[in-house]
């Protein structure tokens, strides 16, 4: 499935969020000089070309860096917060799922998963090769 971003359509960040929701994870790629980059926009900000379109991820990635937020245990308890390389190249800022927060390590192997909270779908990640749990909160 490829989506053509345009200016006169819905947006880039709305293709995205609508691919999300229907369980696809998605990149905008330039057809202009091919490169994937990450937030969704109707402009490359490799070439400036505005021939973008959304295709299918892998969901595969590496942990570029991590940090542990510290929270009370009445209040969730400590998370972390990762910057995640896809292997298509562009990073997104996410969460680190299934282990504990300080075990998430600089260039830790991970795949996406979509799961869906009270504001909507977001991508999650786990570490590669592990089941990532139930789908949903």
């Amino acid at each position: 499935m490829q989506i053509e971003v345009t200016a006169a359509g819905p947006g880039a960040e709305r293709l995205w969020r609508d691919a999300l929701a229907g369980g696809q994870l998605t990149l905008p790629f330039c057809r202009a000089c091919g490169r994937a980059h990450f937030f969704p926009r109707v402009i490359c900000p490799h070439c400036g070309s505005n021939a973008i379109e959304l295709r299918p991820a892998s969901g595969r990635g590496t942990v570029y860096s991590t940090t542990v937020v510290r929270r009370k245990p009445d209040e969730g308890g400590d998370y972390n917060v990762a910057l995640i390389d896809f292997a298509e190249g562009p990073r997104m800022m996410s969460r680190v799922d299934g282990i504990a927060p300080a075990a998430v390590a600089i260039g830790m192997a991970v795949e996406a998963k979509i799961v869906t909270e009270a504001d909507g779908p977001l991508v999650l990640f786990h570490p590669a090769g592990q089941r990532p749990e139930v789908e949903g909160k």
